[in-house]
């Protein structure tokens, strides 16, 4: 038997503008002569990720590997009946819509924990620049302006509170690279115990308010829900303190660009800072290009994940995980979410 796998969008194997299949050493190592791997159709650079031409293509594929492709009902329908599952090469699952997939008997998976590691990392660091000024002061001194005291005062970090919104596995790992900078960490999860909170030194916090409230930077690590769309909005963001430090390395739908660009304006944040956005690209959203534009605002392109381990590892499980469900019929219950 034969199986025909779709990688739809992997970012990896685009260069030059352009998608080359010989990219894919790892997998061309675990698939054997069972295995057909196919590749999304490459346009602009990239991939086309909907409309009819898309769809078309997806038709007959036993597995398919998305990276920023949305399921939509007319995937659905053009994948079955030969698709077994449908795996995110990524940490979250909103994409996935995953009780459209459970709906039509379509597993689906993502890698919930390839790059706790880098994402972690990636939001201390927003925050460091943040704090320490970095990257005024290194625009400054690259442009002739030295001044020591030319950004300000930084704040002492021992001093003050971190709040972590989302205490999964990223923000677990925050809350331990964060302890020995910090003098306090915090977190609001509501479905996290104050016991399981407190076995890492941290604080619980009963609702977001109450930890925007206390919190000097806060840094968001939720999935994107039904619950957590726009949970930092215009009303809840009012309770964050003067000067506080917003991060957002989770997904750009957690947070209103609109009420980040208000209190900006507003001289209330004292900065922030933002790997993902919504749109992907700011520069396609009139609000977000206004953010942009600020000083104390450090971005970067939905790049927080990546590392050379990180894509080598994701890459390698997610062939191994299409190979077991399609050859043996097994169901992992780890990453399963539809």
């Amino acid at each position: 038997m034969s199986f025909r796998v779709l990688y739809a969008d992997p970012l990896w194997a685009v260069r030059d503008g352009r998608v080359d299949p010989e990219q894919a050493s790892i997998e061309r190592e675990l698939y054997d002569e069972r295995f057909r791997l196919d590749f999304g159709i490459s346009e602009n650079g990239g991939y086309l990720r909907e409309g009819t031409r898309f769809v078309e293509h997806a038709r007959g594929a036993n597995a398919m590997l998305i990276s920023r492709v949305r399921i939509t009902p007319e995937i659905v329908a053009a994948l079955e009946p030969t698709c077994r599952l449908v795996v995110r090469q990524g940490i979250g699952f909103d994409t996935l819509n995953p009780a459209l997939l459970r709906e039509h008997g379509i597993l689906g998976y993502t890698v919930p924990d390839y790059c706790i590691d880098e994402v972690s990392n990636h939001a201390l660091a927003m925050i460091l620049a943040l704090e320490r000024r970095l990257i005024q002061q290194n625009e400054r001194v690259k442009t002739g302006r030295w001044a020591t005291y030319g950004t300000g005062y930084p704040r002492r970090l021992s001093d003050l509170t971190l709040g972590i919104v989302g205490f999964g596995r990223i923000g677990t790992a925050t809350a331990r690279k964060a302890a020995p900078i910090y003098r306090r960490i915090i977190a609001y999860d509501p479905y996290v115990s104050a016991d399981l909170m407190a076995a890492h030194g941290v604080e619980r916090r009963e609702t977001l308010a109450a930890l925007l409230s206390e919190a000097d930077a806060v840094t968001i690590h939720a999935p994107l829900t039904d619950e957590t769309r726009h949970l930092v909005n215009r009303v809840s963001i009012v309770h964050c303190k003067p000067g506080a430090i917003l991060v957002n390395t989770a997904r750009g739908k957690i947070v209103e660009p609109r009420a980040v660009l208000e209190r900006l304006q507003a001289g209330r944040l004292g900065g922030y800072g933002a790997d993902v956005f919504d749109p992907e690209d700011p520069n396609d959203d009139p609000i977000n290009r206004e953010i942009l534009r600020f000083d104390n605002v450090v971005v970067s392109s939905h790049c927080a994940f990546l590392s050379a381990e990180a894509e080598r590892s994701i890459r390698r499980r997610v062939a191994e995980l299409i190979i077991a469900v399609l050859t043996t019929g097994a169901a992992p219950s780890f990453g399963r979410v539809a």
